[in-house]
């Protein structure tokens, strides 16, 4: 057959969310590039995406359903077929369910597909079950409470409102690797003149865009933003007339919280100069357009929404929420696109069940609830390596008594774990629609070559339990595409005037932004800097924990890995060289450490070996492990969660893997 060129869209859990280009031969993806016509991916591809086809292709991927035969852990299983294991799973949960209820069954799922269909495919079948519920709150939970405290339901601006901006300040965002296309925009503003600055705790290769790089005593960033406010009032910098008609409650702040927050103060808390807070200060008020792409990373502290939401309130000060090309981008939310009840069916709940923390999964499975975790159903996810607290995670996993089903494409370090492991569909071989939280495109895709081997998209294996366990409701008999026709079929405003022939063929569109509503879709109708809704009506300065070890832990993005996703591509574990430890030279001369020695980092949850990465682009203090290894590929037991705390946010109930202290020895 001759080589086809077939659209289709990256699935995995990043803002860009970019339109793909297969060239399929003979039913195999041959090469994977960018669609120069999509709005946002404008034609290229970041180092993971490009050569997708290895991963679809991978000699790694499973294709066969097994059932284990050694101990837990060992990743020891023998060949089964689709009917024995379906059976299987079906008359093991009879008996849980017999023995304990449907709550003691959890399901286990986050974003290894962000695409509508695949990813909640799982919601309505455990609905029907009565399983017990997860909250999903592992990624930016806090980051989005900390955008609705101040902004409410009001939209982020479009992506390219930094093309129009003379300030661009990258705050905690890693753009290079989490964000690689908006770097496009913020290169096009700096050529007709835009500062270009990079807040952070280390210098990530985002530095290299940046004019000037700020870095920051980690969970400091809420009392910059309250110290750059405090400077704002005392150099008479404000925008009086937008406090005046668009702001609640600026005078509470200035009168309670600013005068804590002066310069000195400040500076003993980021550990950035008086001069320095002072001159940046004056540049963002002086800007005609400052505009702050805010990252998720500096959330996922235990201050992590009252960090964002500081932040998310300084441009209100000098009335950049008013301006083209000004303001704070967050994130993007466009779940009004579809009536997600029609896929979600809450309406099959016939109680209301209890619902499980995904950043507390450790505690769930060795607590001695009532009912216990009796069974765990994993999909496009793998906890054993990126849910906190990895040791206690594990052990839940190694209990003989635990029921555990993983569906998955590679044998993960959550597979490995797993009583019967079932082959997953990639992205190219699923039908699905997308959204993205990083612009306002949607898609649509349909397989673009048949699926590999036995696997099964996750639709398909939930038809299938729905039937093994006697569910007769016709919705269970649905294909994926007629679930998207129903979420189409539903009229939205944001879907009003879109190009229906273009989204037919598998383009990117553009949603219809309302133009005519009101500017803040707050209860007040402005930006709420005070918002009387909350216990803590006003933003103020959180310290991050305060931990027993010296050393602050980052567990920062990899420019060639997304969290332990893409370690089955040898080229890319290949580029990111080994799993290391960055450290200051100052750190390791303390410690009496060499570059390239085999260390451990350690505190109260465990140990984990690195290799040592000596860097003076880490300051003092800190330490940063990027990526998230599978255990196959580590150089120790462990990985990196192993050193991160089941702690949760002080709202949106988020992780806090940023907010983790430990200290590092010699290995012997």
């Amino acid at each position: 057959m001759p080589a086809e060129i077939k659209r289709s869209v990256c699935p995995y859990d990043c803002p860009d969310a970019c339109g793909l280009l297969v060239e399929v031969e003979d039913d195999r993806a041959v090469s994977v590039s960018g669609d120069p016509e999509h709005p946002y991916t404008r034609g290229f591809l970041c180092a993971k995406m490009n050569r997708y086809q290895q991963t679809v292709h991978s000699p790694r991927r499973l294709t066969e359903p097994l059932l284990r035969t050694g101990a837990k852990g060992s990743g020891e299983f023998r060949p089964i077929s689709w009917d024995e294991a379906i059976a299987r799973i079906a008359a093991r949960w009879r008996k849980i369910i017999d023995q304990h209820g449907a709550e003691a069954i959890l399901p286990y799922s986050y974003a290894g597909t962000m695409g509508t269909v695949q990813r909640n495919a799982g919601h309505p079948f455990f609905h029907r079950l009565g399983a017990s519920l997860l909250e999903r709150t592992i990624c930016a939970s806090a980051k989005g409470v900390g955008w609705e405290a101040v902004m409410g339901d009001s939209p982020a601006p479009h992506p390219d409102q930094v093309y129009q901006s003379d300030l661009v300040i990258l705050w905690g965002s890693n753009a290079a690797a989490t964000n690689i296309h908006t770097l496009p925009g913020i290169k096009a503003a700096q050529k007709k003149g835009a500062e270009v600055w990079l807040i952070e705790t280390y210098e990530t290769p985002t530095a290299a865009v940046a004019d000037q790089t700020f870095l920051v005593k980690p969970g400091s960033d809420g009392a910059l933003a309250l110290g750059l406010m405090h400077l704002l009032v005392r150099e008479n910098l404000l925008d009086d007339n937008f406090l005046a008609q668009q702001v609640q409650g600026f005078a509470e702040l200035q009168q309670q919280i600013l005068p804590g927050y002066p310069p000195e103060e400040v500076s003993r808390i980021t550990g950035l100069p008086v001069a320095l807070l002072e001159q940046m200060a004056a540049d963002y008020g002086r800007a005609a357009a400052p505009y702050i792409i805010l990252g998720s990373g500096l959330s996922r502290y235990t201050n992590g929404a009252m960090t964002v939401r500081s932040i998310v309130a300084l441009p209100a000060l000098i009335g950049a929420y008013g301006k083209p090309g000004a303001g704070c981008f967050c994130s993007i939310s466009t779940g009004a696109a579809f009536n997600m009840e029609t896929l979600l069916r809450e309406d099959f709940l016939t109680s209301k069940p209890r619902s499980i923390n995904m950043n507390q999964l450790g505690n769930a499975l060795n607590q001695l609830n009532d009912p216990p975790v009796a069974g765990l159903y994993v999909y496009h996810a793998n906890p054993a390596a990126v849910t906190p607290d990895q040791n206690l995670v594990l052990a839940g996993l190694a209990r003989e008594d635990l029921f555990t089903v993983v569906h998955e494409r590679f044998m993960t370090d959550s597979a490995r774990y797993a009583d019967i492991v079932l082959p997953a569909c990639s992205s190219l071989e699923t039908s699905d629609i997308y959204r993205s939280y990083g612009h306002y495109c949607m898609q649509r895709t349909w397989p673009v070559i048949p699926a590999v081997g036995q696997s099964k998209s996750n639709w398909q294996v939930f038809a299938l339990l729905a039937e093994a366990m006697g569910f007769d409701e016709p919705f269970f008999k649905q294909s994926a595409e007629e679930l998207i026709e129903q979420l189409l079929a539903t009229p939205s405003p944001l879907r009003k005037g879109i190009d229906r022939a273009a989204l037919a063929a598998g383009k990117a569109v553009e949603f219809s932004l309302p133009e005519n509503n009101p500017r803040f879709a707050t209860p007040s109708g402005k930006i709420e800097i005070l918002n009387p809704q909350l216990a803590e009506p006003l933003p103020r300065y959180l310290p991050p924990h305060q931990g027993n070890y010296p050393l602050r832990l980052m567990t920062a993005p990899s420019l060639h890995a997304l969290n332990s996703t893409f370690y089955e591509r040898d080229e890319l574990r290949e580029k990111q060289g080994a799993m290391s430890l960055q450290m200051s030279p100052q750190d390791a001369r303390q410690r009496g450490l060499s570059a390239g020695q085999s260390i451990y980092a350690f505190n109260e949850l465990g140990e984990v070996t690195f290799i040592l990465q000596i860097t003076k682009k880490v300051p003092s203090g800190v330490v940063v492990a990027e990526g998230v290894w599978w255990l196959e590929f580590a150089p120790g037991k462990r990985s990196v969660n192993a050193l991160t705390s089941q702690r949760l946010t002080d709202r949106g109930n988020g992780s806090t893997f940023y907010d983790n202290c430990v200290d590092v020895r010699a290995r012997e």
